[in-house]
């Protein structure tokens, strides 16, 4: 009685007129303050002269967005037109060898960027995790690649590691963070996928191929090396219809996402607010929680942005890359939150998948998930934040499963086998809705603060009980059954590809 139950068309409209009016009046709570104190000494770090036809300050609060599309934005554009050149040349002249020349023109990057030693020290570990491949063992792939994982992530060794960058540049320290990481999860791919191998094994240069790829090197996402060894390994390079006009236009629209961002951030700051608690707590209920969701909406934003700009420049290559995450909006259970889908799929795919099998079993789930969250922590770097929020989103994983295993008991069973599946769809959508608040707080956590996060709790949940709690939680169960209503659409289109394809 899920996705296939339908509701009346008056009822869907009534939802989407409730959930856009709740939408309006929290951004313009937001707007509001971000108008009257855009000189307020507390946001003075993250506020910065913006464009000026607007005649506004912008919020400048995020390091990675400002890096990326200003002061580091014409050496980005530079390597990886540079890239596509020389991908397009070798696919025109010597398509057998693109993978070599990916591999030479990304080696020959970092070599530019982050110096001679820093390249040397991952080319060490790369030797050093090969060498661990060739036992074929998957518990001393793992091992090794989460000892080697560790060394970049755990002090005194990560800052004596850092220290082999001799290049200093703003960007230093994201790059250094992103190209170690990636590279030991995609040497743990490599093993991995090696010890699965029944004949033979993958030689030193297929690795160096997999993780030198310029493209995926600092920022990801993740090809699992199976996906990418088969995708650049074929030497017959042809389109499907129409997909050179699609890679334009997501191109375009990733174009219109960057103006649209700075746009926004004229008008409202909703990074740089959070960030003084004291005036926060000024903000009405409304505004508070729409502030709270537009962080993660604008990280989902960030993620989709990022990850769409290097996806197009990878099927541009003819690579079929992983998919930008899903859309925070269209999300109310913890199973599909994730902001990084590479790093998602290699997670189930070695990890979650393997452990927690049909993830039906209390017991086998538990271990699922604190193994994944686990390395999700290291890999994220471990900090107080990021324990809290690992066992946070740990227990609300584990946490759906109870409660499913709890309703799927009598007399519960039986009670929504007797309802109707519009009535049990409402019932749904009511924990959903719950489920959808501790997603934001759970994920906000990570993104603001501590502080903001308890804020946000506080004033939901206890402070501005019920006439906020339950108006909050009516409006997100409004939100949740649009997105179970286009799950619904989806699952009928779905449907009917797989009747034609029948046919």
């Amino acid at each position: 009685m899920g996705i296939k139950a339908v509701l009346p068309t008056y009822e869907l409209g009534f939802y989407a007129l409730v959930l856009t009016c709740a939408v309006v009046y929290s951004g313009n709570g937001i707007f509001e303050a971000s108008r009257d104190n855009a000189n307020r000494k507390a946001f003075r770090q993250g506020i910065k002269p913006g464009w000026h036809f607007f005649g506004r300050k912008m919020d400048a609060a995020d390091f990675e967005w400002a890096m990326w599309f200003t002061s580091f934005r014409n050496t980005i554009v530079f390597a990886l037109s540079g890239h596509v050149l020389f991908a397009k040349i070798c696919s025109m002249v010597a398509p057998q060898h693109r993978s070599v020349v990916y591999m030479l023109y990304g080696m020959l990057a970092v070599l530019g960027v982050m110096g001679s030693t820093y390249l040397k020290l991952l080319l060490a570990h790369c030797v050093l995790l090969y060498s661990v491949a060739l036992a074929k063992q998957k518990w001393l792939c793992f091992a090794a690649g989460l000892v080697s994982l560790a060394s970049f992530r755990l002090e005194p060794l990560s800052t004596w590691q850092n220290g082999f960058v001799t290049r200093t540049f703003d960007l230093q320290d994201v790059l250094v963070y992103g190209g170690s990481g990636f590279t030991i999860m995609r040497c743990m791919s490599f093993a991995l996928e090696n010890a699965e191998r029944k004949e033979g094994t993958y030689s030193i240069f297929d690795l160096l191929k997999y993780n030198f790829y310029l493209p995926f090197f600092f920022f990801g996402p993740i090809m699992t090396f199976d996906r990418f060894h088969a995708q650049v390994s074929t030497s017959e390079l042809s389109r499907k219809d129409n997909e050179m006009w699609n890679i334009r236009v997501h191109a375009f629209l990733h174009l219109g996402a960057i103006v649209a961002v700075d746009v926004f951030f004229h008008f409202f700051y909703i990074l740089t607010l959070p960030v003084d608690v004291t005036f926060v707590n000024r903000l009405s209920d409304w505004a508070l929680a729409g502030l709270a969701y537009s962080n993660l909406v604008y990280d989902w934003v960030k993620a989709a942005v990022m990850f769409g700009i290097i996806n197009t420049i990878a099927r541009l290559d003819h690579l079929d890359p992983p998919q930008p995450p899903k859309c925070i909006t269209m999300l109310y259970v913890f199973a599909e939150t994730h902001f990084d889908r590479g790093i998602n799929d290699w997670l189930c795919k070695y990890v979650y998948d393997h452990l927690g099998e049909n993830h039906d079993d209390v017991v086998k789930e538990l271990r699922a998930t604190l193994s994944t969250f686990a390395i999700t922590t290291l890999w994220l770097g471990p900090c107080e934040i990021v324990y809290i929020w690992a066992v946070c989103n740990c227990f609300g994983l584990n946490f759906e499963l109870w409660v499913q295993k709890f309703f799927q008991r009598e007399p519960f069973a039986s009670m929504e086998a007797n309802m109707s599946e519009p009535m049990s769809r409402r019932i749904r959508g009511i924990f959903g809705a719950a489920n959808f608040w501790a997603i934001v707080l759970y994920n906000v956590l990570a993104l603001n603060s501590l502080a903001f996060t308890l804020l946000v709790a506080k004033r939901i949940l206890l402070t501005g009980f019920p006439l906020s709690t339950l108006s909050i939680w009516f409006i997100t169960y409004c939100g949740v059954q649009l997105i179970k209503e286009r799950e619904h659409l989806q699952a009928i289109e779905e449907e009917k590809r797989h009747k034609e394809k029948a046919a």
